[in-house]
């Protein structure tokens, strides 16, 4: 069964006309979707990206609203900074852009836009490359460039935007497609999982919060209510036995789950995931789903200050400025929660600082980021996820598992974070290396075979004398 990480959108909207029967959702519902996907998407491509929307559109978001993209209409507004679309003219999304926080849709009253409201200090990394774009200088990663942005002449399509290679803190060869660079914001999609649990982490090493801990979520707090049990381990490890669906495995059940619903239909993500009974005891099953995920987002907003202006500072302050991230930016929804689960937009760069900040266990310019051993325990192989490779929030290959063995040139202590359509931020901690991969996929399981390759190559040339 084709597996994708993330919220199993593309089969959510294949299965719009069956959601007012098969779902819980009624067809007004669903049928407003994909038009919100389509206005959010489009509205952060072109006002946090600064991307060309017919291309974006046309490559990134047609072919996942492919089942009903003929009813489909939309509008970019620069003057206003929003994007609004339409389903059949009945149904109209308006996403607007607010600055840091990226786009939101439109449902209902917003808080002021969160601001950067204190002095950024100087990054405790070091810059990894000079302004301009770093050709590679051995021949044999000029070629795994190459490979990495060949492209078919007919779909499916990989449409490679990026590929930065970091060895040892600097980068030694990168490419971009046309129309980007190394200062263009590309959608993480679910490496923004691997952002989430590195916020979750420093609240732990602040003392502000205990992976053991029953998860602190008000709606949980009846005595007698089951969800009490589920920890902030649980939903680290996708093991809360909530019954909120499946994000990886696609199918009618799943495509009309809330898992599949709550990325664009919710103004309150959080809210509407914790209202959902247990389907499974906690910390017995393993599940990926964006629930969890969203739930650990809720956390840490109501850890930092409770509303967006303290995630934006809490964000900043204590990773995106000490790691040199220029231009990250984590969307958050109406409610003030991060979109934890699928929504980073950061340069190739930035997902690059953030893989070095991974590599080295938290540490950067000799100042501790994360709790001791935090990478570690993220990516240690969780139970249940043996057909994945799964750890808390990263995927991995450490331990033996059937994910392990899909990836056969990547080597055994190397992890992930990754995202629909191809997006990897891949570390090596035994080659010193991190390899990043944008784009738009649409091959199978996400390009991992071209990945995988990649990465071999890369090995293969850096472990080989120069040429």
């Amino acid at each position: 069964m084709p597996l994708r990480p993330t919220a199993g959108l593309s089969l959510a909207l294949a299965v719009l006309p069956l959601a007012a029967c098969a779902g819980p959702l009624n067809l007004p519902r669903a049928a407003a979707t994909p038009t919100h996907m389509a206005a959010h998407q489009l509205c952060s491509a072109v006002f946090v990206a600064g991307l060309e929307p017919e291309r974006y559109y046309r490559e990134a978001v047609a072919t996942n609203v492919a089942p009903v993209k003929a009813f489909l209409s939309h509008h970019v507004d620069r003057e206003h900074g929003e994007v609004t679309a339409s389903f059949a003219g009945m149904i109209r999304s308006r996403a607007i852009y607010r600055g840091e926080t990226g786009c939101v849709v439109v449902q209902g009253k917003l808080p002021p836009a969160p601001r950067i409201d204190t002095p950024r200090p100087a990054p405790l990394l070091a810059p990894i490359a000079g302004s301009d774009v770093v050709a590679p200088a051995d021949p044999r990663l000029a070629a795994a460039l190459d490979h990495a942005f060949a492209e078919a002449d007919k779909a499916p399509h990989r449409y490679t935007k990026a590929v930065v290679v970091v060895r040892d803190g600097r980068v030694i060869a990168e490419r971009y497609a046309p129309g980007y660079g190394p200062q263009t914001p590309i959608h993480g999609w679910s490496m923004t999982k691997s952002v989430t649990s590195t916020l979750v982490g420093i609240l732990v090493r602040q003392g502000r919060l205990t992976v053991d801990q029953p998860a602190p979520v008000p709606e949980w707090q009846a005595p007698a209510d089951p969800r009490r049990a589920i920890t902030v381990a649980n939903l680290l490890h996708m093991q809360s036995g909530l019954d909120v669906g499946d994000s990886l495995t696609i199918g009618l059940k799943d495509a009309v789950s809330p898992s599949s619903q709550v990325l664009f239909a919710e103004p309150d993500m959080g809210a509407f995931i914790a209202k959902y009974p247990l389907s499974a005891t906690p910390g017995s099953r393993f599940t990926y789903a964006n629930g969890d995920t969203l739930l650990l987002s809720r956390i840490v907003r109501d850890k930092v200050g409770g509303d967006g202006q303290a995630v934006l500072r809490f964000a900043h302050a204590e990773l995106f400025d000490k790691l040199g991230l220029e231009h990250a930016v984590l969307e958050q929804d109406a409610a003030g929660t991060p979109i934890g689960s699928s929504h980073m937009w950061a340069s190739a760069r930035d997902w690059a600082r953030l893989g070095l900040l991974w590599m080295d266990d938290g540490v950067v310019g000799g100042e501790r980021i994360l709790p001791e051993g935090w990478i570690y325990y993220s990516t240690r192989l969780t139970p249940g996820s043996e057909r994945f490779g799964y750890g808390a929030q990263f995927w991995t290959n450490r331990g033996a598992s059937a994910g392990a063995r899909n990836r056969p040139h990547m080597p055994p202590d190397s992890f992930m974070a990754r995202g629909a359509h191809g997006q990897y931020t891949i570390v090596v901690p035994s080659k010193r290396l991190v390899v990043v991969r944008l784009g738009d996929a649409y091959t199978a399981l996400d390009d991992i075979a071209a990945v995988d390759r990649l990465v071999g190559e890369v090995i293969a040339a850096t472990d080989a004398p120069a040429a």
